[in-house]
């Protein structure tokens, strides 16, 4: 992605992309809805955005642009209806026999039903937030 216009001006803002990648079946998370805030410092209130949806590719390909100013962002992921299918559908798959695997261990309810990603941002810049997800566990990185 370019980091100035056609014209050949720096950018003003910097953009945002994320997708998620579901680490315990291997496959990009389709459906997980996400919200996208920022705020321009540190003591700033935060402005909520806008948000998406992930594709069957576990992208978010219409996050809103930011505005001039953005210091700082915002991801919410709200992973609980996501998790909770993929909880369900695994414990179908599982034998009754496996009492220890993570599907039947507990009651049912999501242990992360959202996740939040905050971090800085340059003018200019393209951030790639990915989030890999699990019923168990989540990690982000900056990618590329």
């Amino acid at each position: 992605m370019s980091t100035g216009t056609s014209t050949g001006t720096p950018a003003t803002t910097a953009s945002v992309s994320t997708h998620i990648l579901d680490t315990s079946v291997g496959r990009p998370a389709r459906g997980v809805a996400v919200r996208l805030a920022a705020r321009a410092g540190r003591d700033a209130p935060w402005q909520p955005l806008g948000g998406s949806a992930t594709d069957a590719d576990g992208r978010c390909k219409d996050l809103p642009a930011l505005p001039e100013g953005t210091t700082h962002v915002r991801l919410d992921f709200d992973t609980e209806a996501y998790l909770q299918t993929s909880l369900q559908t695994s414990a179908k798959k599982q034998a009754d026999a496996q009492q220890d695997a993570p599907a039947n261990r507990d009651s049912g309810a999501v242990f992360f039903p959202e996740v939040t990603v905050t971090f800085a941002v340059t003018a200019g810049e393209h951030y790639h937030v990915p989030l890999l997800l699990n019923p168990f566990g989540y990690s982000v990185y900056r990618g590329s």
